[in-house]
């Protein structure tokens, strides 16, 4: 704790001296900011964990939700840019409290439709109707029809402008959610890397992102608790409700999550506002940094270290970078010298190259984190906190043994630029060939009598049966209920020309049967609830497979990222690396969502209505569902395959010119050309 009056902050002494001299240890910098970038992934990842339970609260199509997700890109793609000219000009821990305070409103805000919109009414029942709830869906004679059309009638200007404000709320929470976590992260990472012992930062910086892994993971573990409880916990009606978590009505409260999440980011912000700007280099490394850093350690460290080695051309050739100019320029230089310095970067082929394939990377990893919770409950019929419990158990651990796997392999095997692009392909191509099973492991659709046509001729499966025109059924109900004897569905009792209803208590639970059916073959009773499927066991061979196929993509992380960190000039290294998530962020992150989104809704056979416009999906087609989810995720995969193949074939092509030039030359030479190849034009591009 000697080191409070050394030399730093020397802008700003006074305020450094009243200010305890335990916020001037940066590892307790590196443990408050692994809190907070937990915390704020598990407010950003929440929302993939529900967008199911949205979609149903407020009828959304699978589209929108993707829309949705990708504007906590926008705002946050718009702004980072201009991290690298702010980097050295901010008090960069209050910027990350700032950022953090955000982040925590919007988490609020997002909360807000909850509040402002009327209870949630699985049965379409009006608030002045709730005593006649189980007779909402029955038989009833054609003289009885007014009573049906009650929903409609509730269609008003207010009620369409209500839809519109409570979603317009939900795409501005997103962008602040964005604009919010755009210092977090760079700002951090900088603080860290100049206030750490030159070798302890690699180590601090793995703990940082072990640390920051687990956010994901604990946004779906959060999620399945959450989706439990019933969405109007905080004002459930009299009398209770009637329905259960596997019943496909229910709701679960998905706005509690982001009240828990946004709170944990408050409270992580805190102690931001007592960091001073600038801190003692801290001047001891660790004891056991060896032990940890076969590990965590990576070639950054050696090209930190370097500039004290450097020539003095070669110190005034690095100031050409943008990184090192943005200090001495104004806002309008910068932007105007950012897409020359843009375009400078891209004509590497081998930087160019991998920046594709981890965008097809990207693209795979978005739509799979955003709808898989989704695919998984339509597919096998699960509900959603069991497929939100699954995925937090066993994809998010997988991504995370991929990436420490893929780097011990880097470490240990001590891989080359060829090595890199090798185990980059070779992980791929596994992940390709792990992934043909998918397309074979799902449940078939349910036989919905009236939307999906039958091959039988069993009576009451026509598109419009006629047992049932005497029923005068509403259009826009929905009340499923199952024929146990022949597995078929009907979407209301009414449409199965059930005229009334019979309760079963048991130890547990009650079981809801409507008898006197028309539609149904000998008029056996109707169960309430969906049919349930005889393959939701294999759920979890699915999900393996797919945590398998992450695993491998997720070894390409590392090799490929010290493909970029080599594949520019040193002086344009932190530049690169801005660009390539600049990229990843326009060309993946934000699209991938609403191409997903938009290729699930062309699967739907029967939309809910709202108003008479199209709202949420009740039924899929699961066999169009699987062949499109899989087959679109498939597709970003091959491409990362031929961007790393590309890779790989111009590395040996290099690798082979640098031999025969070897051969060429002297011994001594051939060394020195190995040595120090950036500086030279022909080598530009050269790993």
């Amino acid at each position: 704790m000697g080191t409070e009056n050394t030399p730093g902050g020397k802008a700003s002494p006074d305020p450094q001296d009243v200010r305890p001299s335990v916020f001037h240890n940066i590892k307790l910098f590196v443990l408050c900011h692994s809190l907070l970038q937990l915390a704020q992934l598990m407010i950003s990842g929440y929302l993939k964990s529900s967008i199911s339970t949205v979609e149903k609260r407020f009828g959304l199509s699978s589209q929108t939700s993707g829309l949705l997700v990708s504007f906590n890109e926008v705002g946050n793609t718009a702004l980072i840019v201009f991290v690298s000219y702010f980097g050295s000009r901010v008090h960069r821990p209050r910027m990350i409290g700032y950022g953090a305070i955000l982040v925590a409103l919007a988490g609020l805000l997002m909360t807000l439709p909850h509040f402002i919109s009327e209870p949630y009414r699985y049965d379409n029942t009006s608030p002045e109707d709730m005593p006649q709830d189980f007779k909402a869906s029955l038989c009833l004679p054609t003289t009885s029809a007014p009573a049906r059309t009650h929903s409609n009638g509730n269609c008003s200007s207010y009620t369409e402008t209500q839809h519109l404000s409570v979603v317009g709320i939900m795409f501005v929470a997103q962008t602040l959610l964005g604009v919010g976590g755009v210092p977090i992260q760079p700002f951090g990472i900088s603080y860290i890397d100049d206030f750490a012992h030159n070798s302890n930062s690699p180590l601090y910086l793995g703990i940082l992102f072990a640390v920051t892994m687990m956010g994901p993971g604990l946004a779906f573990g959060l999620g399945s608790l959450m989706l439990r409880l019933y969405v109007d916990i905080n004002q459930m009606p009299e009398g209770d409700i009637s329905l259960t978590i596997k019943d496909p009505r229910w709701v679960g409260a998905w706005w509690l999550g982001f009240l828990i999440a946004a709170g944990s980011v408050a409270l992580a912000a805190i102690p931001y506002f007592f960091f001073p700007k600038e801190m003692p280099k801290e001047k001891h490394e660790l004891q056991f940094r060896r032990k940890v850093l076969a590990v965590t350690d990576s070639p950054a460290r050696k090209d930190k270290d370097s500039p004290s080695k450097q020539s003095p051309g070669e110190s005034t050739k690095k100031q050409d970078g943008l990184v090192q100019i943005a200090p001495n320029l104004t806002v309008i230089q910068f932007i105007k010298v950012f897409p020359r310095v843009l375009l400078q970067t891209l004509r590497h082929p081998i930087f160019l190259l991998v920046v594709l394939s981890q965008v097809c990377l990207s693209s795979m990893a978005a739509g799979m984190a955003t709808f898989l919770p989704k695919f998984l409950e339509r597919q096998f019929s699960i509900t959603a906190s069991y497929a939100n419990l699954l995925i937090g158990c066993l994809s998010f651990p997988s991504v995370i043994v991929g990436i420490v796997v893929g780097g011990v392999l880097v470490k240990r095997l001590h891989l080359g630029p060829v090595g890199c692009g090798a185990l980059c392909l070779l992980g791929m191509l596994l992940c390709l060939f792990f992934s043909l099973p998918l397309f074979f492991i799902g449940c078939p659709s349910h036989q919905i009598a009236g939307i999906t046509h039958q091959t039988s001729a069993q009576p009451g499966l026509e598109l419009f049966p006629s047992c049932m025109e005497v029923c005068s059924c509403p259009s826009d109900g929905f009340n499923p209920v199952c024929d146990p004897s022949t597995r078929v569905e009907y979407i209301t009792p009414c449409h199965a020309g059930c005229s009334s209803q019979v309760v079963q208590d048991a130890l547990d639970k009650s079981q809801v049967f409507y008898t006197n059916c028309s539609c149904v073959a000998e008029g056996n009773p109707v169960m309430a609830g969906s049919c349930d499927s005889t393959c939701s066991h294999l759920v979890v061979p699915f999900l393996l497979l797919v945590s398998l196929g992450s695993a491998l993509a997720c070894l390409t992380h590392t090799p490929s990222f010290m493909l970029i960190l080599r594949g520019v000039k040193k002086e344009d290294k932190t530049l690169a690396v801005g660009i390539q998530f600049m990229f990843l962020r326009i060309l993946a992150w934000m699209p991938s969502p609403v191409i997903h989104g938009s290729a699930i809704d062309t699967t739907c056979v029967h939309w809910a209505l709202s108003c008479g416009r199209r709202a949420v999906c009740r039924y899929y087609n699961n066999d169009l569902l699987r062949n499109r989810f899989i087959g679109l995720q498939f597709f970003f995969k091959t491409g990362s395959v031929i961007c790393f193949a590309l890779v790989l074939a111009i590395l040996r092509q290099q690798d082979k010119e640098a031999r025969t030039k070897e051969s060429r030359s002297s011994p001594a030479v051939a060394q020195q050309l190995l040595v120090s190849g950036p500086g030279k034009k022909p080598e530009d591009s050269r790993v």
